[in-house]
């Protein structure tokens, strides 16, 4: 074999690989999500037909994270009863713990779940923090977003449609 036949494979290989993570990757976020907060309630993407879904990534440490707090739980608050669910999802963490101590100092109303891989193969991934993903009404992901959220942007999203 020559080394163009080697790195030909390779590539097709790498290819095919990176093509199914984006597939699976997809799946995961139209099929929904089981997750299960730190109360010990799960919740399913599923049960939420009919209300706007905001799934939030963060971390104790990211200081946008800390700035987009006040707004979801304004949000969450304000909507949970009529067309909003917020869910946060707690990455690179120490413990239990000091999730649910830093949850409690910041009076995040909204369930939180502690993430790991299986979440993220559920959800999608978090390459920055905080990334957002809104689901629809009818369950579809239809933005997501990497940075901070305002209330202002989440409304203007739910208005829009």
């Amino acid at each position: 074999m020559t080394y163009f036949t080697i790195t030909k494979r390779y590539l097709r290989v790498v290819g095919f690989s990176l093509f199914l993570m984006l597939t699976s990757m997809q799946v995961h976020a139209e099929s929904g999500f089981v997750l299960t907060d730190i109360s010990g309630k799960q919740q399913r993407l599923e049960d939420f037909k009919g209300k706007w879904v905001l799934v939030n990534y963060w971390a104790t440490w990211c200081p946008p994270c800390l700035e987009e707090v006040p707004d979801l739980v304004s949000l969450y608050d304000q909507r949970k009863d009529k067309d909003l669910v917020v869910l946060g999802i707690a990455l690179d963490y120490k413990s239990k713990d000091d999730v649910v101590k830093f949850v409690d100092d910041m009076l995040m109303s909204y369930p939180i779940v502690l993430g790991n891989e299986k979440i993220i193969q559920q959800v999608g991934p978090a390459d920055v923090l905080p990334t957002t993903y809104i689901y629809n009404p009818q369950g579809k992901l239809v933005k997501t977003k990497h940075g901070a959220v305002t209330k202002e942007y989440v409304e203007k999203i739910i208005n829009a449609k």
